[in-house]
């Protein structure tokens, strides 16, 4: 494959989760983590900034579970927040981080969890099939486009 075919795979990958509902957004991204999180952790550590994301973090964590989804279906739908202000601001690999944090805060149901035997809906699941079959570096690609 060609550099500009694989970035217009990615494209469309992306184009189909924006087509999403925030619901299953959130679902998804919860799925990779559950599927693909011991290999796609923070990517780059050393560039992102881990304070910065622990602190927006522990904002949310103080929240009720109901405020924590909200917070969350707010920075996809671009929501005029605090928190979504704070998080427009980080860098892509810091905003991975959270996003990573976000998700083991919920396999620690810190965070609000995901409802046991949610089914993703067709869409959702060919876009993590889609996600699966890609290489690490599209992978983080596509995860980097996304937040």
């Amino acid at each position: 494959m060609t550099n500009s075919t694989i970035q217009a795979d990615l494209e469309q990958i992306v184009n189909n989760f924006t087509a999403l509902t925030i619901d299953d957004k959130l679902a998804l991204l919860w799925f990779v983590y559950k599927k693909m999180g011991q290999s796609i952790t923070p990517a780059a550590p050393g560039a992102a900034e881990t304070e910065i994301a622990e602190g927006l973090y522990n904002q949310v964590k103080e929240l009720s579970h109901q405020e924590q989804l909200e917070v969350q279906r707010n920075l996809f739908t671009g929501k005029d927040t605090l928190i979504s202000r704070e998080y427009g601001s980080l860098s892509d690999n810091t905003k991975l981080l959270f996003w990573y944090r976000l998700a083991q805060g919920m396999e620690a149901e810190v965070i609000i969890p995901m409802p046991e035997n949610y089914e993703l809906g067709n869409k959702a699941k060919e876009l993590l099939g889609n996600l699966e079959s890609m290489d690490f570096e599209q992978q983080i690609t596509f995860l980097r486009k996304l937040v």
